[in-house]
C-alpha cells in the first residue's frame, strides 16, 4: 500500500430527510477517482463521522471498498475519544476491507504526550490494520508534538501522519520524521504546497473533494519538486480554498458539491447549510472557473 499524492477526504452526502445518499456517494467516489485521487478516507471528520449512525459508518465503508475494488487505498476513519472504542472500531473497519485507520488524537480528554503513546501503540498492537496518526488541535484541544510522533513512528503498524497544523516550524519538524517506513501527509489544503515542497508525500484534502483533477495535478508537481509549478498551481485554486473559509468544515464543501450535483447540501445539526447567498455564489463561481481544460497545462 503507497500513500502519497492526492488523498480525498470524502464528504458523506446526506438526502434532504437525513438518510445517507448512497447513490451520489457512489458518484463521488468515482470522480474521484477518474480524477487522479491515490486514496479515499471514509469517515473523518470532513464525512460528518460523528453524526453517523453504526449501520451508516458500516454501510458507507462497505460501499467504498466495494465500489473502490482495489483501485486506491481505503482509509477508514476510526479515532475515538477513549482507547478501548478506538480499537474496537478499527478492528470493525478491518472486517469490513479498510486498507488502512486515520486515528485522530482524543478528542476533549486532553491526554498527556505519554497518554498519546500508550494510546496508539496498543490502537496500532490491537486494531488490525496499519495506522496513520491524525493530529489536529484545532478540533480536538489536543496537539501531538513531534517527540511523541518519533516515539511512535517506529512501531511496524504505524505508517504515517496526517498534520493539520500549518505553522512551518511544525511542517519542517514532519518533514524530518518522514521516511521509507513512515509517511508524512499534510492535512491542510491552505499550507499543503508548502509542505509537500518541504517532503511530505500527499496531502489528505478537504478542496480535492470538488477538483480532484486540479488537485492532482497541484500534488504531482509538488511532490516532484518542481517549486514553480506547484506554487502556480496553488496559486490558482486559492480563490476557492477563499471562497471555502467561509464556515467550519463541512459545510461549505457540501455547498460545492450541491452545485456539482452531488447530493444536495444537507447536513446534521448541529451544522446547517449556508445561509448566506453571497457565500453560495462566491463557491459557484470559483468552481465554474476551476475546470480541467483550464487547468492541463
Amino acid at each position: 500500500m503507497k500513500l502519497s499524492g492526492s488523498i480525498c477526504a470524502l464528504a458523506t452526502p446526506f438526502r434532504a430527510g437525513g438518510e445517507l445518499d448512497i447513490e451520489a456517494f457512489e458518484r463521488l467516489i468515482e470522480q474521484q477517482i477518474e480524477g487522479g485521487t491515490q486514496a479515499l478516507v471514509v469517515a473523518g471528520s470532513t464525512g460528518e463521522a460523528h453524526f453517523l449512525e453504526a449501520d451508516e459508518y458500516d454501510r458507507l465503508l462497505t460501499c467504498a471498498v466495494a465500489r473502490v475494488n482495489g483501485r486506491v487505498p481505503v482509509i477508514a476513519g476510526t479515532g475515538e475519544a477513549g482507547t478501548t472504542k478506538t480499537v474496537r472500531l478499527t478492528r470493525h473497519a478491518a472486517d469490513l476491507g479498510a486498507d488502512a485507520a486515520l486515528v485522530v488524537t482524543p478528542y476533549y480528554v486532553r491526554p498527556t504526550q505519554q497518554g498519546l503513546i500508550r494510546h496508539f501503540n496498543e490502537v496500532a498492537d490491537q486494531g488490525g490494520l496499519p495506522v496513520i496518526l491524525y493530529n489536529v488541535p484545532t478540533r480536538t484541544a489536543c496537539d501531538m508534538l513531534p517527540d511523541t510522533v518519533a516515539a511512535l513512528r517506529g512501531h511496524e503498524r504505524i505508517v504515517g501522519i496526517k498534520e493539520a497544523r500549518a505553522d512551518v516550524a511544525r511542517i519542517h519538524a514532519m518533514a524530518e520524521l518522514a521516511g521509507e517506513d513512515f509517511v508524512y501527509l499534510s492535512g491542510d489544503d491552505g499550507s499543503a504546497v508548502e509542505a509537500m515542497l518541504a517532503g511530505a508525500a500527499g496531502t489528505i484534502s478537504v478542496v480535492v473533494n470538488l477538483i480532484p483533477e486540479a488537485f492532482r495535478a497541484l500534488c504531482d508537481a509538488a511532490t516532484d519538486g518542481d517549486h514553480a509549478l506547484a506554487r502556480e498551481r496553488a496559486q490558482a485554486i486559492q480563490p476557492l480554498l477563499q471562497a471555502l473559509d467561509c464556515a467550519p468544515n463541512p459545510i461549505p464543501v457540501k455547498a460545492g458539491l450541491a452545485t456539482l450535483g452531488l447530493g444536495d447540501g444537507s447536513l446534521r445539526l448541529p451544522l446547517h447549510a449556508l445561509e448566506d447567498d453571497s457565500d453560495r455564489k462566491a463557491i459557484r463561481d470559483t468552481l465554474a472557473r476551476l475546470t480541467p481544460a483550464a487547468l492541463a497545462d
